[in-house]
C-alpha cells in the first residue's frame, strides 16, 4: 500500500485554487500505525503509543481551534469492509468534517497550535485520505 500522510505541495495548490467561500465538507479515511513513530528526541518517542493513541491526542489537542473556527464532524463511521476498490485498503477512521468555508480550513492549518499537534496525526497514521467534498443537493436517485 502507497502511504499518504501530508498533501504534496501540487496537491495543496490545487486545493488553494478552488472557491474558497463557501462550505466544505473533508471525507478522512485514516489507517494507524500500529505503533506511533514520533521523530526521534520528541517526547513521546519512547512512550510506546499506539497510532490510535497518538491520534487521539491530535484529536483533543485540535478540538478547540476546530470549535472556535465553526466547524464540526458531521458523520463518524465505522470501516466494515471495501465493496469497490482496492482490498488491501482498511481504515480505522473514516468520518467527514465540515468547515463553514475553505478559508477556516487553511485557517486551521496554518494555526500554529494546530501545527504543534500535527505531529501526533503524522506519528499516527500509516496512510489516509483526505478528499475535499462540496455540498450538492440530494435525492433519491443515484446521479
Amino acid at each position: 500500500m502507497t502511504t499518504f500522510i501530508d498533501p504534496d505541495r501540487a496537491q495543496f495548490e490545487a486545493f488553494k485554487s478552488l472557491d474558497r467561500d463557501h462550505p466544505i465538507e473533508m471525507l478522512n479515511l485514516v489507517k494507524f500505525r500500529e505503533k506511533a513513530e514520533y521523530p526521534t528526541g520528541h517526547k513521546l518517542a519512547d512512550a510506546g503509543l499506539s497510532g490510535a493513541q497518538a491520534y487521539r491526542k491530535y484529536g483533543s489537542e485540535t478540538a478547540p481551534i476546530i470549535a472556535r473556527l465553526g466547524a464540526s464532524i458531521l458523520w463518524r463511521g465505522a470501516f466494515q469492509t471495501t465493496l469497490i476498490g482496492p482490498q488491501d485498503e482498511t481504515w480505522d477512521e473514516v468520518f467527514i468534517a465540515r468547515y463553514p468555508t475553505a478559508h477556516a480550513f487553511l485557517e486551521m492549518v496554518t494555526d500554529p497550535v494546530y501545527q504543534a499537534a500535527v505531529i501526533h496525526r503524522q506519528a499516527a497514521v500509516e496512510t489516509s485520505r483526505l478528499i475535499r467534498c462540496a455540498l450538492t443537493e440530494g435525492g433519491e436517485a443515484f446521479g
